[in-house]
C-alpha cells in the first residue's frame, strides 16, 4: 500500500497533519522525506506545515528505526528509584549499534519506577539486568 493509499483510507475526521504522520510511522516504521510532500498535497497544507509537525514530535521518527529501541524513564519517580544509574549503565552496556536507547519522561509505570520500554514492552521495577535481557530478547525476535 501507498502512502496516498494510506491517507485515503483514513476517515475523515483524522485527516489533519499528525494522525496521518502517526499512520505513516505506523505504517512503515517512519516518516520518509517523500511522505512529507504527499501528506502536504493530500491534506492541502504546505510542506512547511508538515515539517513544522514531524520536527515538533520527537516520538515521529525520520529514518528508519534500529531493531531495537530501549527507553528509560528518567522523570522525578523513577530518578526516586535509580533511573538516572539504569540510564549510566545502560549506556555502558550497548550491545550494538543495532539498539538505540533513549531517556523519555514518564512511562506511566510511576508506582513501579525504574520503568523502561523495550520495543514497547513496559518493564517495571527494572534493573540492568531485566533490561538487557529484554533487549535481548527483542533482538532475537527482531531477526
Amino acid at each position: 500500500m501507498t502512502v496516498a493509499e494510506l491517507l485515503a483510507a483514513m476517515p475523515a475526521e483524522e485527516r489533519l497533519i499528525l494522525p496521518c504522520l502517526q499512520r505513516i510511522q505506523q505504517a512503515v516504521g517512519y516518516v520518509s522525506e517523500e511522505s512529507l510532500d504527499v501528506v502536504a498535497e493530500f491534506l492541502n497544507v504546505s510542506r512547511a506545515e508538515v515539517v513544522g509537525v514531524v520536527s515538533y514530535y520527537h516520538d515521529l521518527r525520520r529514518t528508519p528505526p534500529p531493531a531495537v529501541i530501549a527507553q528509560v524513564c528518567v522523570a522525578e519517580a523513577c530518578q526516586a528509584q535509580g533511573a538516572r544509574s539504569l540510564w549510566s549503565e545502560a549506556q555502558r552496556e550497548t550491545p550494538s549499534d543495532a539498539v538505540e536507547f533513549a531517556k523519555v519522561y514518564c512511562l506511566g509505570n510511576c508506582a513501579l519506577g525504574p520503568a523502561a520500554m523495550v520495543n514497547g514492552r513496559l518493564i517495571g521495577r527494572c534493573d540492568i539486568a531485566a533490561l538487557n535481557a529484554a533487549v535481548a530478547f527483542a533482538w532475537e525476535e527482531s531477526r
